[in-house]
């Protein structure tokens, strides 16, 4: 089964107290819950559009509502069978749960453990399952199963009345009521050794080998196919990729991680392989070294997490304008996946909720490059570390911060970090979209605080740019400690701009309560504007017109000066 926490999804609050009992057997699920219906752990606006999305991440899915809601739903990304998440339809009062999608995935296991919390009997229609009672194409984690469509046949023919026989360690299966005959033609095989299988046998891999690749080594994905291949072992059983942490920045090493789909982990450069792998899985290895790898078979499975650290990574992300349908998916997935989240403690709340093993470390909000240096320390040590920033992160927020902090450094574990900047929808960019197309030309975002710059600079800008008759977007417009710039700012602004020229103001876009209001260079005062308010000023070209619902359309021409015919 995935290691995801799955979803839990609702559609009104009918379903709330059912959704809180399945939660408790999953602590770290989160409550979806449909905006303006029910309110959940965490909001969504489309049922479809949710459901898909948590499909396309793998992760498992606890909807609850009709069976068949859910199979429409998700129809469309049912192109073949294969790897998928577990997803289940739970009925509101709790007194149904079905399995639907992923019985190789463990749905049918999650099915058991909420009909047990909901106290009823689960629907589960798998013949094998039901047979035997255990999935035989779904080996616990550690092991591998080996050629899926096989595996299907094998399956098939034991359900036809075959005998099977169990070869090597197997301990789930001590259980199951498999028809077992010392003599039979089929056989369940559990070992480590290449070589392809035969008709008659389910083959599964004990995840029980590491690769150790030496420093400095290339090609690292052929090299160690080829290695396994000379001792004899099947890919299959590979646990990890393992590496000296001085080889850390490598890209060469996640690449072949990924290529052969296994984790990738770090250990001192001057570690004996051997000794220290037996060490930390404890249990006997045997160890061979070929060119430019070493291999370490153990007895049992190997469990990665136990093995060095993983390389650490710290993602500076952009939550967007405060709505959650305006944050990117990428954005929520590291979220998702975070250890630790780093921020301004309002930034952080509109992040979560977040699971009860991930640490939020809040900060006050001039606090920018401390926050930067203790990301690093954090993800230094093989955590996985988010920064939160409001709308995107390298629009005045904290890419420049951390970046400036890592520049700054010369602590060779903060530069071996897997520093990623994610973006997120500027606020200038989402009060323009409410407004129309404001900044539909070339424009010019600045920020008026002079916190971090001098205030003639400020000034030189502005008139440059409003020469230049570009749009404007002003950031920290106004504060109680800046009270006279805004002022100010408008009337270097008005020596170059008719009294008519549109200006856009929006309050919390994206936020509860937010507000958006059009009006004039000549109509704007201080007083109209605050700290959360976002300017927009347009140019020579910008036009306004009546919505037909109220208010005004503003939008500034692709082209400039005369209209192109046509």
């Amino acid at each position: 089964m995935t290691s995801k926490a799955p979803a839990i999804v609702i559609l009104g609050q009918g379903s709330l107290a059912t959704a809180r009992r399945i939660q408790q057997r999953y602590p770290d699920a989160l409550i979806h819950g449909l905006a303006g219906r029910v309110k959940g752990d965490r909001q969504y606006l489309e049922f479809g559009a949710t459901l898909r999305e948590l499909y396309q991440r793998d992760t498992p899915i606890i909807a609850l509502c009709a069976a068949g809601i859910v199979i429409r739903t998700l129809a469309p990304l049912l192109l073949e069978k294969g790897a998928e998440p577990p997803v289940l339809a739970v009925a509101e009062d709790g007194s149904a749960v079905v399995p639907l999608l992923g019985g190789l995935g463990g749905v049918n296991g999650m099915a058991r453990d909420i009909a047990a919390a909901l106290h009823v009997a689960p629907a589960i229609t798998t013949s094998g399952e039901l047979r035997f009672g255990t999935c035989l194409l779904n080996p616990p984690s550690g092991y591998s199963l080996g050629d899926l469509e096989q595996g299907k046949r094998f399956v098939s023919d034991l359900l036809a009345g075959e005998t099977v026989r169990v070869e090597g360690a197997a301990p789930w299966l001590d259980q199951a009521q498999l028809p077992q005959d010392a003599q039979a033609r089929l056989a369940i095989r559990i070992d480590s050794a290449a070589g392809v299988p035969t008709a008659d046998e389910l083959r599964i891999y004990p995840r029980n080998v590491v690769i150790a690749v030496s420093a400095g080594a290339t090609d690292i994905s052929n090299l160690s196919v080829q290695a396994l291949a000379q001792a004899g072992l099947a890919p299959q059983s590979l646990a990890c990729l393992l590496a000296a942490d001085s080889d850390m920045p490598r890209s060469e090493l996640q690449q072949a991680a990924s290529a052969l789909g296994v984790p990738l982990r770090f250990v001192a450069a001057n570690a004996n392989v051997a000794q220290w792998l037996g060490d930390a899985m404890g249990q006997p290895v045997s160890l061979q070294v070929l060119d430019g790898v070493a291999i370490a078979v153990a007895e049992q499975p190997v469990d990665p997490q136990r093995i060095g650290r993983p390389r650490g990574r710290l993602a500076v992300i952009g939550l967007g304008p405060g709505a959650a349908e305006l944050m990117v998916p990428a954005v929520r997935a590291e979220l998702d996946r975070a250890t630790d989240v780093l921020g301004y403690e309002t930034y952080v709340r509109m992040a979560g909720p977040f699971r009860a093993d991930q640490v939020q470390h809040c900060t006050d909000n001039r606090e920018e490059m401390q926050r930067a240096r203790h990301a690093f320390e954090l993800a230094a040590e093989g955590r996985s570390v988010v920064v939160v920033s409001s709308g995107d992160p390298g629009v005045f927020a904290m890419a420049a911060a951390v970046l400036e902090a890592l520049h700054e450094s010369s602590d060779t574990r903060w530069h071996s970090v897997d520093l990623q900047i994610l973006p997120g929808v500027s606020a200038s960019l989402a009060t323009a979209a409410q407004a129309g197309a404001p900044l539909g030309h070339d424009f010019c975002v600045m920020s008026l605080s002079d916190n971090l710059k001098p205030w003639s600079i400020i000034e030189k800008r502005l008139d440059l740019a409003a020469q230049a008759d570009l749009a404007l977007a002003f950031y920290n417009p106004i504060s109680r400690s800046r009270p006279w710039q805004l002022g100010r700012a408008l009337e270097i602004v008005a020596q170059h701009r008719t009294p008519q020229t549109p200006v856009v103001l929006g309050r919390d876009i994206g936020r509860p309560g937010q507000t958006l209001r059009v009006t004039t260079l000549g109509q704007l005062t201080p007083d109209q504007v605050d700290m959360r308010t976002m300017v927009l000023v347009g140019s020579s070209t910008t036009c306004m017109f009546p919505r037909a619902e109220g208010g005004d359309w503003v939008y500034t021409p692709r082209w400039y000066g005369n209209k192109p015919a046509g």
